[in-house]
């Protein structure tokens, strides 16, 4: 799951992305609304997380041209305001949630999940294949029963190929998908980490290789 967080206040924009972060997401930070704009014009995003009160290009101008342009991605806004006037504008503006700050970081976390699983192809809450199990949101994977010891981007290829349902996802889309824009397009982490996940998923093997083409499960 990627995730663009859109803040000013550079303080929280970071403590928000590294709980994220630990939730096993990839995460880009934008600092203003032009920022934030021209990252989602070359990477796709699950959720885009927008503070609403932003400098000069204001939040809502933001939500206003992703609409516009058609963006995918799902839209959490943020703001000081907490009316219940303020909310229905926001959504009204395109929004799909509405936080008002100060806020749980739990329920932040809760609510980002939430719209992910809306973002694309409908998939479950707990992702299965065979005997192994998958629940995103508790970051809990286990095998025959066995919890997996994975790490967090070990967790987000598997929740990539699970919830692909069986068709091929390309090492490009889990660079894109899992990692944030700090990867290096031309490293082998992808294969690497895939490499690890195999080992620690254990035998009988789930995960394909297709050649040229990516892994499928």
């Amino acid at each position: 799951m990627r995730v663009l967080v859109v803040e000013d206040h550079a303080k929280l924009a970071l403590a928000v992305a590294a709980v994220l972060r630990r939730e096993g997401m990839a995460v880009d930070i934008a600092f203003d609304g032009e920022d934030a704009l021209a990252k989602a014009a070359v990477s796709r995003y699950d959720v885009i997380v927008l503070d609403r009160d932003l400098p000069g290009r204001h939040g809502d101008d933001v939500c206003r041209a992703l609409v516009a342009e058609g963006a995918s991605s799902k839209l959490l806004m943020l703001t000081a305001s907490a009316t219940i006037e303020d909310r229905v504008e926001g959504l009204g503006l395109g929004a799909d949630d509405y936080l008002p700050k100060p806020f749980n970081i739990a329920e932040l976390v809760a609510r980002v999940r939430a719209l992910a699983r809306r973002s694309g192809q409908a998939v479950p809450p707990v992702l299965v294949h065979g005997d192994l199990r998958l629940d995103p949101a508790r970051r809990l994977a286990t095998r025959d029963g066995r919890q997996l010891d994975l790490s967090p981007k070990e967790l987000g290829v598997l929740e990539l190929l699970l919830a692909a349902q069986g068709t091929v996802v390309s090492a490009e889309e889990l660079l894109e998908r899992v990692w944030d824009e700090a990867a290096n397009p031309f490293t082998n982490t992808v294969k690497v980490t895939v490499s690890r996940l195999r080992a620690k998923l254990g035998d009988p093997p789930v995960i394909t290789t297709v050649a040229q083409a990516g892994y499928r499960i």
